[in-house]
């Protein structure tokens, strides 16, 4: 009777400690929040793209300035025709100096586009840093989820160990008085050893899980983390109810839709700014002349270039009308690959929940009935030490399959927030 309840009570403590506390510490690893925070502080890659962001910014101001005035000097006559007096350079001992300050002017609207160009690249380029922290905050979350379900499996795993060690304990005390046969403590200890090694494969799938995110942590791989306390609750905008709310969502914030539609604004003004090329660009100047140490001239100066080369100019402006259409059909084919990966995870997320659903309510508690007939029937001699065994095995798989469905629920969450560009 005690072996049987001990038996019992261990296979209890199995169904309910197997799930991982529900709460946070502040150590870094035990919340997806925590390693999010961390990574937008110190991962490289995302600050590199902070900076390239920021480089494009700076470029807006400078591409609708002004080239810089030139000023040019010209001293005439520095022999003085011949006379007595000897060669000179300095303004006020030759026959003239000029001076011309001339500053160019491009055509009209010209330096508009080019600031509306500027600030087009440098809005995809901001669209690449949010997209670049998407695609980063999506592997995190995704290694977290692999990290959760590596430590519940180990759980799990060691309070099955414990388990078969009872189940061998109970064998042994019927093999003792004559009830079973030694095999039976034998295989208990076999199915030990299978549990042991599989201990192993996980601890080393957890050592890669961490390596893993420590790289995305930018810290070393070696460096520890804190077991994983809970996940993420799924939201219920995520569905394949919500697949039309979804997609609007994405069309308006999805940072890869952003960036190509930046391009496609760079590329318009682009175009128009080569069919503005058709028209000159100016040079104004004015022009004081001076003799001697006073100046006793005024000149004005007007130059323009004058653009002969219309077959280049027709060259370069079907290219910019090329260079338009590939960013439509960018943008377009962007949204048909986001569109067909949104569908692909609401449907994994939903099975994903049904799966869970369906293993807890029913596969769970069918496991835990099947161990305890087993268990009885084993104790009083009409199962044998096999089936007891694969009963084991059932809760196991059982939990497992649990969190197994928990896991990539969350991974699927963590692929629309992606595509989201924001969390849900």
């Amino acid at each position: 009777m005690k072996i049987r309840l001990l038996v019992r009570l261990t296979a209890c403590g199995l169904m309910g400690a197997w799930l991982l506390p529900a709460y946070a510490i502040d150590d870094l690893g035990s919340n997806l929040a925590g390693l999010l925070e961390y990574a937008r502080e110190h991962n490289p890659e995302l600050a590199a793209m902070r900076y390239e962001a920021d480089a494009a910014a700076q470029r807006v101001q400078p591409a609708a300035a002004l080239p810089d005035p030139v000023l040019r000097t010209e001293l005439m006559d520095i022999t003085n025709q011949g006379m007595n007096k000897s060669a000179s350079l300095l303004p006020s001992q030759v026959g003239s100096t000029r001076y011309t300050l001339m500053q160019s002017v491009p055509w009209f609207g010209k330096r508009d586009l080019k600031r509306e160009s500027a600030e087009a690249s440098a809005g995809q380029a901001q669209g690449r840093t949010t997209a670049t922290w998407a695609e980063l905050s999506a592997q995190i979350k995704s290694a977290y989820a692999q990290y959760y379900y590596v430590a519940g499996s180990q759980k799990i795993t060691r309070d099955l160990l414990d388990l078969v060690v009872q189940m061998e304990k109970v064998a042994q005390v019927r093999y003792a008085n004559g009830l079973a046969a030694q095999q039976d403590a034998v295989r208990a200890q076999v199915e030990q050893t299978a549990m042991k090694t599989g201990l192993v494969m996980l601890d080393n799938t957890r050592r890669q899980i961490e390596a893993r995110l420590n790289a995305l942590l930018s810290r070393p791989a070696t460096m520890p983390l804190t077991a994983p306390q809970h996940l993420r609750s799924i939201p219920a905008a995520v569905s394949l109810e919500k697949y039309t709310a979804l997609e609007n969502r994405i069309r308006e914030h999805n940072p890869d839709l952003f960036v190509d539609e930046a391009g496609i604004n760079a590329a318009e003004k682009n175009r128009n700014l080569a069919y503005k090329n058709r028209y000159p660009d100016f040079v104004l100047g004015i022009s004081p002349t001076q003799s001697g140490a006073a100046v006793r001239e005024w000149g004005v100066m007007f130059e323009l270039n004058i653009p002969l080369q219309q077959e280049t100019r027709r060259s370069q402006e079907h290219e910019s009308e090329a260079m338009l259409a590939a960013a439509k059909a960018r943008k377009e084919a962007t949204a048909n690959r986001i569109l067909s990966v949104l569908a692909e995870n609401l449907s994994g997320l939903d099975a994903a929940q049904r799966t869970e659903s369906l293993s807890s309510s029913g596969l769970l508690p069918q496991a835990k009935i099947t161990f305890e007939s087993a268990l009885a029937g084993y104790q009083t001699g009409k199962v044998d030490f096999a089936t007891l065994l694969d009963a084991a095995r059932q809760i196991l798989n059982a939990k497992l399959e649990v969190l197994k469905a928990q896991t990539d629920a969350q991974m699927r969450l963590a692929e629309v927030e992606k595509l989201l560009g924001e969390d849900l």
